[in-house]
């Protein structure tokens, strides 16, 4: 009777080490990140084969509210949102878009959810090979040649952060859509401050950096497109044709490029000259990009599931 009781214990032990090894491990492999790889099939030999050249794929977008352009791999990253519920429902991703709008990768970053957090991308931002989203309160980074996490930032206070921008330094300043109606600066060190409120803010959106170093904003609210120095001061205010607006790009020229997400239009400003449409009749035109490669403008439509390209 003893020896089986011993003989019953050791086994229980030996089955709960087991069982905790197996979990230990489970929880280790379920914290490793990975990321998507460009499309491809395995095929009947068992053998994962990349596309093939002479096929092209478009789509995989699920409301796309912003994108970014990397011109070291010539590639265009699309934010995606995820289910629009509460907001945490983890399942944001982000596609890697070829330039001529066929996708490369579905899902680059978002594959799997192993070591990620990624809820509702918006507005995206590429600075000094690290790819910068706001995500449901936070500034979150990746690296752009792995995709890997590196960090999250908070920004207390805040109740919609929408438009991006980040400075060589790699200091954030993000627009918050809804009350507070305010610009936030996160520096690199992560410290988190109000960088602009009030007046001309109108329902803030699209956030830019120009030639100079200064902050371009848009607001929804009407055409305003405002630029603040780095002390936070108004120095110059233009205005695209339509209000509206959501995104906002500055070219190496100094011309501004704007999008309505309300009326569908794109403004061009040219330094010194009034706003001119260059584009219309594209719905829900969001965040867009500049495709400094192909010299283009690359526009996230939402709820459209699509992106619009226009050459320059």
């Amino acid at each position: 009777m003893t020896f089986k009781t011993s003989q019953t214990s050791r086994i229980s032990l030996i089955c709960a080490a087991a069982s905790a090894m197996l979990l230990t491990s489970a929880l280790t492999t379920a914290q490793e990140f990975q990321a998507g790889e460009p499309i491809g099939a395995v095929n009947e030999a068992g053998v994962r084969v990349p596309m093939s050249s002479n096929v092209k794929v478009y789509g995989s977008f699920h409301f796309s509210e912003s994108c970014t352009f990397d011109p070291e791999r010539n590639l265009i990253l699309a934010m995606n949102n995820g289910e629009r519920g509460d907001g945490t429902e983890n399942d944001g991703f982000v596609s890697l878009i070829n330039p001529d709008g066929s996708v490369h990768t579905p899902k680059w970053i978002g594959v799997t959810r192993d070591g990620l957090e990624l809820h509702h991308p918006l507005g995206s931002a590429v600075r000094n090979g690290v790819l910068y989203t706001v995500d449901v309160g936070y500034i979150r980074s990746f690296d752009l040649a792995t995709g890997r996490p590196l960090k999250s930032v908070e920004v207390p206070g805040s109740t919609i952060l929408n438009g991006i921008a980040v400075t060589d330094d790699g200091t954030v300043y993000a627009s918050n859509t809804r009350a507070p109606e305010v610009i936030y600066k996160i520096t690199a060190n992560d410290e988190v401050s109000v960088f602009a409120d009030g007046a001309p803010l109108n329902v803030p959106n699209g956030v830019a950096i120009d030639t100079d170093g200064n902050v371009v904003v848009v607001n929804i609210d009407d055409n305003a497109v405002i630029t603040y120095n780095l002390d936070g001061d108004v120095v110059n205010t233009e205005y695209a044709v339509e209000g509206g607006n959501d995104g906002v790009v500055v070219l190496p020229d100094g011309t501004k490029y704007v999008s309505s997400v309300r009326f569908g239009s794109v403004s061009e400003i040219k330094p010194g000259e009034e706003a001119t449409i260059i584009a219309s009749g594209i719905p829900s035109a969001a965040s867009m990009c500049y495709d400094s490669v192909q010299h283009q403008l690359v526009i996230p439509m939402n709820p459209n599931y699509a992106l619009a390209f226009i050459p320059l």
